[in-house]
C-alpha cells in the first residue's frame, strides 16, 4: 500500500500497518474510538492494556497532553525522533479513552522512519500504534511478518523491509525533575539515560513491584512467545552449552522436534532440529535485531520445544532478555 492510500485509509477509520525504527505498528486514528477498537480486535489484545500514541511533530503533543516538564522536554530534545516513548499526563477528550485503558496518562512517541513520519503527517492525526503482530506473538519486523498474523484482518500495509533496532521502545515514566522510571526497557537503554542525565535517577523494571494495571504496553501480559515452548537458560556459558544439550537429547530421544537459539560464539557446538544464532554475545545489539525473526524462524519450521541462552543484562541486553523472558512465559533456568 502507497503512503498516501494508508493515510487515506487511517483518516476514514481505517487500519494500517507500517515500519518504524523498532518493529511494525498497527495504526489507526487515535482519537476514533471505533478505530481504535478496530486494533484491539485484529490483534486479540486485552483492552486494559494502554496503547502508544504516534506524533509526527512536537506541536501535536499540545492538543494531547496537559503538560509537559523540563525533564521531559530534555528527553525529548535528546532521543526524539527515536525509540523513547513519555507517559505524560492526557488531556481529557483528546483521544479515545481506549488508548488509554482508561488511565489519566498516554504514551507518546515520535518514531524515527522517514515512512513512519510522512504517514502520520498525510494523515494529520495521532496514530495508535501497538506492534503489528496478533496478541501474544513475536513482533513483526518486516512485512511478511505482519501478514502472517493479520493477512485479512486489517486495511494495508505499508512495507518499508525490515526494521533497525528489532526491539520495541523504551518506555519512562517521570516524577518530578530527576527520577525517571523505566516501565520498558527497549532501544535506548538505562546507561544512555542515565549519560544524557547525569543528575537524574534512573529506576529500572527490576527496582519495581509490578502494577495491578499496566501503565504503559508490555508491563503485564505474556508477549512474544513462539508456538513452542521457549525456555532460557542462563549461567557460565560453557555449562549453559552443556545442559542445554543435554535438554535437546531428552526431548529428540522422545521425538519432540528441538530448537537451539545460541549466540555465535556457541552455536556449532549444538545438535538439534534447529539451531539459530543470533549474533555475538559481544554485540547484542545484533541478538535484539534478530530475535523476533529467529522466533518466528522456529514457527515455520515447527519446532515443539526451544532452548535458548540468556544475555547479559547490561545495555540493550537489559531489552533484549526482557522480551525473551516474555516470550519464554518465565521459563528462566540458571545453571
Amino acid at each position: 500500500m502507497a503512503p498516501v492510500q494508508a493515510a487515506e485509509a487511517l483518516r476514514a477509520g481505517g487500519l494500517v500497518a507500517f515500519p518504524t525504527e523498532t518493529v511494525y505498528g498497527l495504526g489507526a486514528d487515535a482519537r476514533s474510538d471505533l478505530a481504535v477498537a478496530g486494533i484491539f480486535e485484529a490483534k486479540g489484545r486485552p483492552s486494559d492494556n494502554p496503547l502508544i500514541v504516534h506524533i509526527a511533530d512536537r506541536c501535536q503533543l499540545d492538543g494531547l497532553i496537559t503538560a509537559s516538564s523540563p525533564l521531559a522536554d530534555k528527553l525529548m530534545d535528546l532521543f526524539w525522533p527515536g525509540p523513547l516513548t513519555l507517559v505524560l499526563p492526557a488531556k481529557e477528550g483528546a483521544l479515545s479513552r481506549l488508548v488509554t485503558a482508561g488511565l489519566p496518562t498516554v504514551a507518546v512517541r515520535m518514531p524515527d522512519h522517514p515512512l513512519a513520519l510522512g504517514l502520520i503527517r498525510q494523515a494529520d492525526c495521532p496514530i495508535a500504534a501497538p506492534s503489528a503482530n496478533r496478541s501474544g506473538r513475536p513482533s513483526p519486523t518486516t512485512a511478511g511478518h505482519v501478514l502472517e498474523d493479520l493477512a485479512g484482518r486489517i486495511d494495508g500495509i505499508v512495507d518499508g523491509g525490515a526494521t533497525g533496532v528489532g526491539l520495541e521502545s523504551t518506555v519512562v515514566e517521570l516524577e518530578g525533575d530527576r527520577l525517571v522510571r523505566i516501565l520498558r526497557p527497549g532501544g535506548i537503554t538505562a546507561e544512555a539515560l542515565q549519560a544524557a542525565l547525569p543528575h537524574a535517577v534512573i529506576v529500572t523494571d527490576d527496582q519495581m513491584g509490578e502494577a495491578a494495571a499496566p501503565r504503559s504496553p508490555g508491563m503485564k501480559y505474556a508477549h512474544y512467545a513462539p508456538q513452542g515452548e521457549l525456555t532460557l537458560v542462563g549461567g557460565e556459558p560453557s555449562s549453559v552449552a552443556t545442559a542445554i544439550q543435554a535438554a535437546v537429547d531428552d526431548s529428540r530421544a522422545c521425538g519432540i522436534s528441538t530448537g537451539v537459539l545460541a549466540f555465535d560464539e556457541r552455536a556449532a557446538r549444538y545438535v538439534a532440529d534447529l539451531v539459530i544464532g543470533m549474533g555475538s554475545e559481544t554485540k547484542l545489539e545484533d541478538a535484539a535485531h534478530s530475535l523476533y525473526a529467529a522466533l518466528r524462524q522456529f514457527d515455520a519450521a515447527g519446532i515443539e520445544r526451544i532452548w535458548a541462552e540468556s544475555p547479559a543484562k547490561a545495555g540493550i541486553g537489559a531489552a533484549l532478555l526482557n522480551r525473551m523472558v516474555k516470550a519464554s512465559g518465565g521459563r528462566h533456568e540458571t545453571v
